[in-house]
């Protein structure tokens, strides 16, 4: 006799599955909503990265020419800049000339904005895709570990642990790292950069101390994330009814507990992407790092308006784009809310 299937409202069942065509148009319109609220959000993000560039205090033209210039001459600059002109005026020629690729000329180092905020952003990326493939594996597994071992000893040292990790800020462990591997014991080297020449493994070995304070700071909250999913799972009726059924424990987990519980952990691990390309400047700073959270801080300093607000509305990208990868992965494993489209 065939063996039936099961259908709870915790695991939609083949009954509740939608027409192919079906569930590719909910994807569309769930998707479509969710491009439509990210093109609304960077459009937000480009008036107030250019409204908070102007609220910086001191003069563009006289950080640039420096203390000691003629005030004819920093007038003259700042007329030639368009720093004079109507801050309306200023916005609607800035993002006109940004949604063509141009992000203008640096005021301090009088190149093409683009040239930097690319290289930077490159150098960020792979310290962040570093990191993120290190701590996803490690925080999934270890809150699935935990919750499998609820109550335990096991279970209680990955969870205390991850949430001291997590409370510590990056710039405190990055410091103790720094102290502990790269000064007493000097296993590590303290520069992030490799120098001229390096191969790919000196690359990485430059790149694990920087790379360790981020595992620490994410490690915590995904393994959390995994370990309440994996517990809801694990008490959900249709994990129960497949261990009446006889099925052995590790075709459960797999089959039932997993597929259901990551999805939460799939979902958080993607958004964080974001945040570890484009939001690194404490880390990038410590570790002398030219990535485009130091290019930030630095333009920031320097008043450069176009490098600053390029490299801020470069990491809002990252974060957004980040964020719809999180939401078509989610729609894709997820049947009820592919179903839902839009309305998700």
């Amino acid at each position: 006799m065939a063996t039936p299937v099961l259908r709870t409202p915790d695991a939609p069942g083949p009954a509740r599955a939608a027409h192919p065509s079906s569930a590719r148009a909910g994807i569309a319109r769930f998707l479509g909503v969710r491009v439509a609220w990210a093109i609304f959000t960077l459009w937000l993000l480009s008036v107030l990265v250019f409204a908070g560039g102007q609220l910086l205090p001191g003069d563009i033209g006289r950080a640039v020419l420096g203390p000691l210039a003629d005030a004819r001459a920093v007038a003259a600059l700042n007329h030639q800049l368009g720093a004079d002109r109507p801050l309306v005026d200023q916005y609607v020629s800035w993002i006109t000339h940004a949604l063509r690729g141009d992000f203008g000329m640096s005021w301090t180092f009088k190149q093409p904005v683009a040239a930097f905020v690319g290289d930077a952003l490159l150098q960020s990326a792979k310290l962040g895709l570093l990191a993120f493939v290190a701590v996803v594996p490690l925080g999934i597994a270890g809150g699935v570990w935990a919750a499998l071992h609820e109550g335990r000893a096991l279970d209680r040292a990955i969870s205390t642990g991850g949430l001291c990790a997590s409370a510590v800020p990056e710039f405190v462990s990055s410091i103790v790292l720094i102290l502990i591997f790269g000064v007493w014991l000097r296993w590590l080297p303290i520069e992030a950069v490799a120098p001229p020449g390096a191969g790919a493994l000196q690359t990485l070995r430059h790149l694990v101390l920087p790379v360790l304070p981020l595992v620490l700071v994410f490690f915590g909250y995904l393994a959390r994330i995994a370990r309440a999913g994996t517990i809801v799972a694990l008490d959900a009726d249709y994990t129960r009814t497949a261990i009446l059924k006889g099925l052995p424990r590790h075709v459960v987990i797999r089959r039932h507990v997993l597929r259901n519980a990551l999805l939460p952990s799939v979902t958080v691990a993607a958004t964080q992407l974001g945040y570890l390309i484009g939001g690194l400047v404490v880390v990038e700073s410590l570790f002398r790092y030219p990535g485009i959270g130091s290019l930030i801080y630095n333009a920031a300093k320097s008043k450069d308006f176009p490098l600053l607000e390029a490299g801020v509305l470069t990491v809002g990208a990252v974060y957004t784009l980040a964020n719809l990868a999180a939401d078509a992965l989610h729609a894709l494993l997820d049947p009820r809310l592919r179903n839902a489209g839009g309305r998700a």
